[in-house]
């Protein structure tokens, strides 16, 4: 099974956001061992991103993801996913940083750049998007329905 740790900067204030991320954790169950590494927000890019990179595992292929990144649909992200693990990838990493962004230190020990979008979105709410759509990489991998 493959593991995923994500490392997101800022908690989760609101009861509706992280009633959503209980549930993508407990639909991801089937598919994959998720890890959320929960990290303080701030006070700068700098010292956030040295907390990011002290919390990244050592062992994992590191996915960023930003505004710049590539833009991938859901059937490609869910390919590149699979491919991953058909290459013998057994762990993977996302970063969400915190409102500021990521650290260029952070930024330049990806593998891979990923953009949801050009436009910009609370981090907190990133977290909850990007639950969904692991979730839907992994039923479009099984070829399960939900994905329409």
């Amino acid at each position: 099974m493959l593991r995923v740790t994500l490392i997101a900067c800022g908690r989760l204030k609101e009861r509706y956001l992280r009633d959503a991320v209980s549930e993508y954790e407990k639909r991801l169950k089937g598919y994959i061992d998720l890890e959320i590494r929960e990290l303080t927000d701030g006070p700068d890019p700098k010292a956030e991103g040295a907390r990011i990179i002290a919390a990244m595992p050592a062992d994992a292929y590191i996915f960023t993801l930003e505004i710049n990144g590539k833009a991938l649909s859901s059937v490609e992200f869910a390919e590149h996913i699979d491919s991953l693990m058909t290459g013998g990838v057994s762990h993977v990493c996302f970063i969400i940083g915190g409102s500021d962004g990521l650290s260029e230190e952070v930024i330049s020990g990806a593998d891979f750049h990923l953009s949801f979008s050009k436009m910009t979105f609370p981090h907190q709410l990133m977290r909850v998007i990007f639950l969904e759509q692991l979730y839907r990489a992994f039923r479009i991998i099984r070829k399960e329905p939900y994905h329409k």
